[in-house]
């Protein structure tokens, strides 16, 4: 057994794991943070997608012991308070979710996405590498976005919800808050 530490939504946890656990499994099972999903368990479906110190990962993929000191987020964790996240709000409002299974990783993978795309890092379809400012087209979201899956194909109504994120006043709140 190894003693992992690190702060999950806010909240300093110690846990005492074997160090072939995932962090998937740390979060279930051994926090009973179940809004994480276990998917695919291959980091092919992007439903176990949390934040490490703002960047999203697969949690499925990644060792709990690896991120001993660091600081999680999952899904229980996006909200302030009462408050939704807005990307939550804006899942509800375009509905970007059917059955709800990736809903999770959708927002906590948007949450990163927008981060990146706000410290100007570019995707497989940027047009002009060299641009001060790379424009967060629709083609854009679906290729930073495509390594969450939507079994029910709610595509249309995530693209739309982080297209109004990503435009309006919430989104350079998000973008900050994840750097």
């Amino acid at each position: 057994m190894v003693e992992i530490r690190m702060r999950v939504n806010g909240v300093m946890e110690s846990l005492d794991l074997e160090p072939r656990v995932s962090l998937l499994d740390a979060l279930r099972e051994h926090l009973g943070l179940t809004g994480t999903k276990k998917g695919c368990d291959q980091g092919a479906c992007g439903a176990c997608t949390v934040l490490v110190d703002g960047e999203r990962i697969n949690s499925c993929l990644a060792l709990a012991v690896q991120y001993d000191g660091r600081a999680i987020t999952t899904i229980e964790g996006v909200a302030d308070g009462e408050h939704t996240h807005p990307l939550q709000s804006a899942f509800v409002r375009h509905d970007g979710f059917q059955c709800g299974y990736c809903t999770s990783g959708q927002i906590c993978s948007a949450i990163g996405m927008l981060a990146e795309h706000g410290a100007g890092a570019p995707s497989a379809v940027t047009e002009h590498l060299s641009a001060d400012t790379i424009e967060l087209s629709d083609a854009e979201i679906r290729e930073r976005m495509s390594g969450n899956l939507c079994r029910c194909g709610a595509y249309n109504g995530i693209v739309g919800a982080i297209r109004e994120v990503a435009s309006g006043e919430s989104g350079r709140d998000v973008m900050e808050a994840a750097r």
